[in-house]
């Protein structure tokens, strides 16, 4: 594999790199007809590739071998979180879980939700550029913004959690998951979602969840939350 990393979500069908990717290449690389470089379409797959044509408005490129490349995860991780007023913190943690390996984000908005819309095209950018740093071949989906009590009534075959700082039963996250399953993993606004949502949620088969003693912000939770799977399931 070539250390240059491109995206190209069309590549079994259009031989050209996008455009944005074509500037990358061209413009920022220097890179000339001949150069090898690596394509991934974010479903899975990399292509070793050959530069024919070096344009900055659309490289046109060869694809010499193709492989699958598997996430490594025997598992399924979905994060539907509230997004921050703050959208540098939105698209922080969405760099930071595509490298660590997620496979779906979404955007929902709540009682508490500081932010009722989000740029999802603008964190899908995101996602794309954080692929290609870590070195992946699967770019996780971001679904557009959904209300809560759509969410939650919506059907998911993994298992469902929901976090929560209220003085109520909730288990451990590290104790209630088990290795291996399916997790979809809900996680509220900076002000908690209400405890009319959180009931709301438990009686749509959400399990309440704890993930420590202290208060977490948004992003940070989201992270906790990501990395206690990981950790579950890498033991």
């Amino acid at each position: 594999m070539s250390f240059n990393l491109f995206y190209s979500p069309d590549i079994d069908n259009i031989s050209q790199l996008p455009e944005y990717e074509s500037q990358h290449c061209v413009k920022v690389l220097r890179m000339r007809s001949g150069d090898k470089l690596t394509v991934t379409d974010g479903k899975g797959f990399f292509y070793d590739c050959e530069l024919i044509d070096a344009n900055s408005k659309g490289c046109t490129i060869s694809v010499l071998n193709r492989y699958e490349v598997p996430t490594g995860r025997n598992f399924k991780l979905h994060i539907a979180f509230s997004p921050t007023k703050q959208m540098d913190r939105n698209e922080w943690f969405i760099e930071k879980a595509t490298e660590i390996g997620i496979d779906k984000f979404t955007p929902i908005y709540s009682n508490f939700s500081e932010r009722k819309d989000i740029k999802t095209e603008r964190l899908k950018k995101i996602a794309i550029s954080a692929i290609k740093q870590s070195q992946q071949a699967s770019l996780p989906e971001i679904d557009i913004q959904v209300s809560f009590n759509d969410f939650i009534s919506m059907q998911f075959n993994s298992k469902k959690y929901i976090a929560h700082c209220y003085d109520k039963p909730k288990t451990p996250l590290t104790q209630l998951y088990n290795k291996g399953d399916d997790a979809l993993i809900l996680i509220g606004p900076e002000g908690d979602f209400s405890e009319e949502e959180v009931e709301s949620a438990i009686k749509n088969g959400f399990e309440p969840i704890s993930l420590g003693e202290t208060r977490l912000r948004t992003e940070t939770a989201c992270l906790v939350a990501m990395h206690t799977i990981h950790v579950v399931n890498n033991q």
